[in-house]
């Protein structure tokens, strides 16, 4: 594979890396939001109504930024009955079928999210609730995470490519 591929199969799976790094920390945000709301409302009696909205705000942020880590690693869900017998040449052959039904996937998804995200900006929507919050921020994170899973999905392209020529990129 030619060195602009390597490099951007690297900066890609360093991107992805990040997310991913990212993601997992987000646990501890939504776990002193809850232990906070726990906290004022049953020992002081004073509930915090934001609470319980922003982690779910960041239970979404956490699985958008965990997609493209989860591809990176092939530790997304899979029927093996047949692909763990298959060689690892078999296994990049049938991956590089399938990756193109998820990139088909992830293309749908991203002009959705895009019509979605230009419809929250112009109208300024916000969730109906008490605390009233925007959903610009989450679904321009949605965007973000998916043009992310895409450009994820074509570096694992090139890496089958290169794992077919008998040159797999590490």
């Amino acid at each position: 594979m030619p060195n602009v591929i390597r490099g951007y199969v690297r900066a890609v799976d360093r991107i992805s890396d990040w997310a991913g790094w990212l993601a997992a920390s987000l646990i501890f945000l939504m776990i002193a939001t809850l232990l906070l709301d726990a906290v004022t409302r049953n020992v002081i009696n004073m509930p915090v109504h934001w609470a319980i909205e922003l982690t779910q705000f960041t239970l979404a942020a956490y699985y958008f930024l965990g997609g493209p880590f989860t591809l990176k690693n092939n530790d997304h869900v899979r029927m093996d009955l047949l692909y763990a017998s298959l060689s690892e040449r078999g296994k990049a052959r049938l991956d590089l079928v399938t990756i193109w039904c998820l990139i088909f996937y992830l293309c749908v998804m991203l002009m959705g999210s895009i019509s979605s995200l230009k419809y929250a900006i112009e109208t300024d929507e916000r969730r109906f609730s008490m605390w009233n919050p925007s959903v610009i921020p989450i679904k321009a994170l949605m965007v973000v995470c998916l043009v992310l899973m895409l450009l994820q999905a074509f570096s694992l392209v090139f890496k089958h490519i290169a794992t077919l020529r008998g040159r797999p990129i590490e």
